[in-house]
């Protein structure tokens, strides 16, 4: 199983993102936009493995509070000069990064590798290939440059505030159409 660990997307925030994306797709027909059904923030990546119960065990360990996340402005990995990903930007008090090493603590006993650097949390909006790893539609940096172009114009995007109240384990099943996700088991903040 492919595995990860994240925060879902309040369905408010879902449909500002969604919208904001649609009027972009218009605009830039070339670029390929990750579905809305997959927006999360990622916390930690496993990759693949078949220590589920094992994992479970760990996660059901992670004490968190509940914390306030904001998404707003967009950006690019790694740079806006060599684009391969388009992000919405995630803003949360230090909360959201201490959960984000409670979890890599917690699975580290398991033999899962422990970040290496500052946890930085953004929402893939796009990424060239888009995440199918046999795709041949992937958009160039000339789509990605036309949405800078657009977004230069334009006032940085507020896509709302949620609270975070759980995370979920996730399973991403790859297929030549892309990936989706599906929720494993639910871990309650608070």
């Amino acid at each position: 199983m492919r595995l990860f660990v994240a925060l879902d997307i309040d369905l408010a925030i879902r449909a500002e993102l969604e919208s904001f994306v649609r009027n972009l797709k218009s605009q830039v027909p070339d670029v390929r936009f990750v579905g809305p059904e997959t927006y999360h923030v990622t916390l930690k990546f496993l990759g693949e493995t078949t220590k589920l119960e094992a994992i479970h065990k760990q996660l059901r360990t992670v004490q968190a509070p509940q914390f306030q996340v904001s998404f707003r402005g967009t950006g690019f990995f790694p740079s806006a000069q060599r684009p391969r990903v388009f992000w919405a930007g995630i803003e949360a008090g230090p909360e959201l990064a201490a959960l984000a090493e409670r979890i890599d603590a917690a699975l580290g006993p398991l033999g899962f590798a422990r970040e290496k650097g500052p946890y930085h949390p953004h929402l893939t909006l796009s990424r060239k290939g888009s995440g199918n790893p046999h795709s041949r539609h992937a958009p160039g940096n000339s789509g990605f440059h036309r949405v800078q172009q657009i977004l230069s114009s334009t006032q940085p995007p507020d896509f709302g505030t949620m609270t975070a109240r759980e995370f979920f384990l996730y399973e991403s099943r790859l297929s030549p159409s892309g990936a989706s996700y599906a929720k494993l088991e639910r871990f309650e903040l608070g």
